[in-house]
């Protein structure tokens, strides 16, 4: 099953609509099956007073609001339009994750067949309400949540017309960057045995192990933010690949995939021919004479695998030497 890999610009595109379109054709140029944004309007979203989380603090270096942050960051109807028109062009979906019940009405009226509700979402029900009513494919991120409250969040999604497969879960730590120690991999098949649920992982880890391991897994999405310049001004670049580390990420989770293949254990083709060769055969330890008993003490076993299979040996110890062998000799009977 191959993967569908979304490279995550987020707010990476720092309000500029021509910055946002490099980062559309770097993530189409990578591989990727969608590249994701963000939707949101600051009034509706957070309070004029609220305070940054210490990550964009460390990452924007300045005493501005959250709001004043995340008003600079916004995409107005124009730029959605303009976004979604290059995405097609360069032939990779657009997506975006919709922050407040106006954005998912902006975003179902675009056509969006996937709404992804972001962690810090998980709580939110009017807005995981909203979402359940289209019936259209959801993911879920699940940073920061404990087991009961995803199993909320799944039941308001069914309950409200969504049905469960449609749904794909994602494991998710939203601290920025995310340190292995926190990531928690398995949590990931915690919940997919627990809710029988489709299952990915959105990652914020510095590097592509983490991603690719959690594909080798059983991962079915993969989300990774990913930005121009890790040294740019914004909250989420720091913790952001580069594009070459995209294209790294994508190729790896591709030749994950490859190598996963389809579970049934047998030789492979490429593998066949070296059966005859590294495999052995029964042969004479010793001279062996005509009418004497092959035993433990004249037999052996030694490459290629050219004559009697040596799981047949208790059937051929004891058994008369029909004729004469050397040392070394294959033994017939």
């Amino acid at each position: 099953m191959k993967t569908f890999i979304i490279a995550e610009a987020g707010v990476n595109h720092n309000g500029d609509i021509d910055l946002a379109k490099r980062l559309i054709n770097i993530a189409s140029m990578a591989g990727a099956d969608a590249v994701k944004f963000q939707t949101f309007k600051s009034e509706y979203l957070v309070k004029i007073d609220a305070k940054k989380a210490n990550y964009q603090i460390e990452n924007t270096k300045n005493s501005e609001t959250q709001f004043e942050m995340l008003k600079k960051l916004e995409l107005n109807v124009k730029a959605h339009k303009e976004l979604i028109e290059y995405c097609n062009k360069k032939k990779i979906m657009f997506l975006s994750t919709p922050f407040d019940l106006e954005s998912l009405k902006l975003l179902n009226k675009l056509g969006l067949e996937i709404f992804k509700i972001p962690s810090g979402e998980i709580t939110n029900f009017p807005l995981i309400r909203e979402i359940a009513k289209l019936n259209k494919k959801v993911i879920l991120s699940t940073g920061m949540s404990k087991l009961c409250e995803i199993e909320e969040a799944l039941e308001i999604l069914i309950h409200f017309g969504t049905t469960k497969n449609n749904i794909t879960v994602l494991h998710c730590n939203t601290d920025y960057p995310t340190k292995f120690s926190d990531v928690n991999l398995k949590a990931m098949l915690t919940m997919r045995e627990a809710f029988k649920i489709n299952v990915g992982y959105s990652d914020h880890t510095l590097g592509i192990e983490v991603p690719t391991s959690a594909v080798a897994l059983g991962a079915t999405i993969i989300e990774k933010h990913f930005t121009l310049d890790r040294d740019m001004q914004g909250p989420d670049h720091k913790a952001s690949l580069t594009p070459i580390e995209l294209k790294e990420m994508v190729k790896a989770i591709r030749n994950i995939e490859i190598a996963l293949g389809d579970g049934i254990k047998k030789p492979t083709q490429s593998e066949t021919k070296n059966i005859e060769v590294a495999r052995k055969s029964i042969v004479a330890k010793t001279f062996i004479k005509k009418g004497e008993l092959f035993s433990e003490d004249n037999l052996t076993t030694k490459r290629p695998a050219t004559g009697i299979n040596p799981m047949r040996w208790s059937e051929i110890v004891g058994k008369e030497a029909k004729q004469y062998f050397s040392e070394d000799e294959l033994i017939e009977v």
